[in-house]
């Protein structure tokens, strides 16, 4: 630093870390290079000492000016004077608050004072040089779930101040969790920790702009979803869809009925669904990082009564006044829970439930019914001869 005085008094420099003396004139400053970071507020100060019988009239910082012009009091500058503030006893330490830097404050900044002699007059030099960093945060791309990750939070130059760290996960701070150093370091990471990350200094309210941590695994959560009605029917167009959470997402899937593979796609589609379908059917994802298989899904096909038939219980041997039971018997799904009986060349029912007895010589049948439709069976003869029923079924 050096300190420059008027003339004629003679000039003697004595270069101090921090200061400049000369003779009984002379500044020291706290700090040669101030660090700060952006909207924060920096803290200059200077000592000065001058002769006996001298008395200070003015002190103030100031910057770089044209050679030949007084130097200006930073505090009547509209650039400075809202976020400039004066402190200490303006006889021996004038120090100086700059509020909300950026970096059109960087500049080196000198300490002047005037006395009441004419020529009594220093600016010392040189002076505080101001540098302003924001913070970036530095991480990798991305990482595997599973393995640890080190985030940095970095500024262009060393902060003056103390630094304590803040860090932030999507704008929410990660439990007041606060490092001294600048660093952030995730133990086998989960893929709950993706995210976009940012930086702060404690007391301070400049955030850094967030960086997105890329979290990749294998799938997980695979199902399979039907696509259609809740109830599936015989005749109906169903497609299965594989659902998987993974990143980055599956491309590769498979279908499997059974045990069996079926086919390669996200999708697996049935045009016309029939009983034949009604299966166990489970899908795998695959990414780069691994696979995983479904549980598996049932396909129940809903279809109406089919294949309905009557058949007699008991001895074929039936004595005359004994009655001939008859059982109706379908396949469907669900099951069929009405029945219907009649008696050919008759219009209406004579009787219902799965069972019928008959009392009389005749040709029967019976109606199954379900909610998707009915069917009828081929008819049966039921004679009565002497002292016997006998069953003859008529195709």
């Amino acid at each position: 630093m050096s300190v420059r005085m008027a003339p004629p008094l003679p000039l003697i420099f004595l270069i101090m870390i921090h200061g400049v003396y000369s003779a009984d004139w002379g500044v020291r400053y706290s700090h040669s290079h101030i660090c700060a970071l952006k909207n924060s507020s920096v803290i200059m100060s200077c000592t000065y000492t001058y002769p006996t019988g001298h008395q200070i009239m003015n002190v103030f910082w100031t910057k770089d000016h044209l050679r030949g012009e007084e130097p200006p009091d930073l505090s009547e500058d509209p650039e400075y004077s809202q976020r400039l503030q004066y402190l200490g006893d303006k006889q021996q330490n004038r120090t100086a608050k700059l509020s909300h830097v950026t970096q059109k404050d960087e500049h080196e900044y000198y300490c002047r004072f005037t006395t009441n002699v004419t020529e009594g007059r220093w600016i010392g030099k040189p002076g505080v040089s101001l540098t302003v960093t924001d913070l970036q945060v530095e991480s990798p791309e991305r990482v595997t779930e599973g393995d640890s990750v080190r985030l940095t939070c970095k500024s262009s130059c060393t902060l003056t101040d103390r630094a304590t760290f803040i860090w932030y996960r999507n704008s929410q701070p990660l439990t007041e969790r606060r490092d001294t150093n600048n660093q952030l370091l995730l133990q086998s990471v989960r893929r709950e920790d993706a995210g976009r990350y940012s930086c702060a200094l404690h007391g301070h309210t400049y955030i850094s702009p967030a960086v997105h941590l890329n979290v990749t695994y294998p799938p997980k959560n695979v199902s399979v979803f039907i696509n259609g009605s809740a109830e599936i029917v015989e005749g109906d167009s169903v497609t299965l869809i594989c659902s998987s959470d993974s990143n980055p997402p599956a491309l590769n899937f498979s279908w499997f009925k059974g045990g069996t593979y079926l086919k390669y796609g996200q999708f697996y589609s049935i045009s016309r669904i029939s009983s034949d379908h009604s299966e166990e059917y489970k899908c795998k994802s695959i990414n780069e990082h691994g696979e995983k298989y479904s549980d598996a899904v049932i396909l129940n096909v809903m279809y109406p009564p089919r294949n309905v038939s009557v058949f007699i219980t008991g001895s074929a041997e039936i004595v005359e006044g004994d009655s001939v039971t008859l059982i109706c018997s379908s396949d469907s799904n669900p099951p069929a829970l009405n029945f219907s009986w009649f008696k050919e060349d008759e219009s209406l029912a004579v009787g219902s439930g799965q069972s019928f007895s008959a009392l009389q010589s005749g040709r029967f049948y019976c109606e199954a019914h379900n909610q998707h439709g009915s069917q009828r069976s081929d008819a049966v003869t039921v004679t009565v001869k002497g002292g016997a029923a006998h069953l003859l079924v008529l195709k």
